[in-house]
């Protein structure tokens, strides 16, 4: 039986007297990893921080494993189990790569300090990379590696959703290859993420369902496995070469 995580019906939102969402449904099954895709100005982001509570929906209800939380706040929502990777990661760039993560594991060390020290031991076997870095001053990163230390801040306080907004946004090619790893093997640890990307070939390796949004509207949902590339190049509006890189990410190339 699929379980439904995360439920969205209805969202509307926007800023004055902008509508950037127009009636989004979504769901994201527990277990799963759920990619949100779309052109600049498709409302991806704000959809994102819609159900991170950073921007209130205007109408429409939004479900956590069953709860209403559509009037929670952000802090309600972490306490809640839900993580946020934001666009442009965020890490406090004068903190070093543990002080960064122990603020990740703020909430759950006031529950639970042996899980919050187990938690933190858990990110840095995930990203050994940062336990070789953990006195490193974040700011001090490459992109790639501040990329990977804001996946592992959510992760430290054990939530059960991570909402990860365009994690491949200004990274090179091979750097966003080594984080669409880290991210992939995320997929067999019980932790279930939705994913907003623009660059499909990325997201389209990693999601086990696609939502597609265009101007603020759901265009089309469904498993990955049944996305015709070339359905889909048309929605979005994209190009030959993007088009290409979609089949590959799908296997069909």
């Amino acid at each position: 039986m699929t379980v439904r995580l995360l439920e969205a019906s209805g969202i509307t939102a926007g800023f004055g007297p902008t509508t950037v969402l127009h009636g989004v449904d979504l769901s994201v099954a527990q277990g799963t990893i759920a990619g949100v895709f779309g052109l600049n100005g498709a409302g991806k982001s704000v959809l994102m921080k819609v159900i991170a509570g950073l921007v209130p929906a205007r109408s429409g209800e939004l479900r956590l494993d069953g709860h209403d939380i559509t009037r929670t706040s952000a802090e309600a929502r972490v306490r809640s189990g839900m993580a946020h990777v934001p666009q442009g990661r965020q890490v406090f760039t004068e903190l070093t790569v543990e002080e960064n993560l122990r603020l990740g594991g703020y909430a759950l060390r006031r529950r639970d300090r042996a899980a919050a020290a187990a938690a933190l031991a858990e990110a840095y076997d995930r990203f050994p990379l940062l336990a070789q870095r953990r006195s490193q001053i974040a700011g001090t990163m490459s992109g790639g590696q501040q990329a990977a230390l804001s996946v592992a801040r959510a992760l430290v306080g054990r939530p059960r959703l991570i909402c990860v907004d365009e994690p491949s946004a200004g990274l090179a090619p091979s750097v966003a290859q080594e984080l669409l790893a880290s991210l992939a093997a995320l997929r067999g640890s019980g932790v279930t993420m939705l994913l907003v990307e623009q660059n499909l070939a990325f997201g389209l390796r990693l999601a086990d369902t696609a939502t597609l949004l265009q101007t603020g509207s759901v265009v089309h949902t469904g498993p990955v496995s049944d996305l015709d590339p070339t359905v889909l190049a048309q929605l979005l509006g994209v190009g030959r070469l993007v088009a290409g890189q979609v089949r590959g990410a799908l296997g069909r190339g």
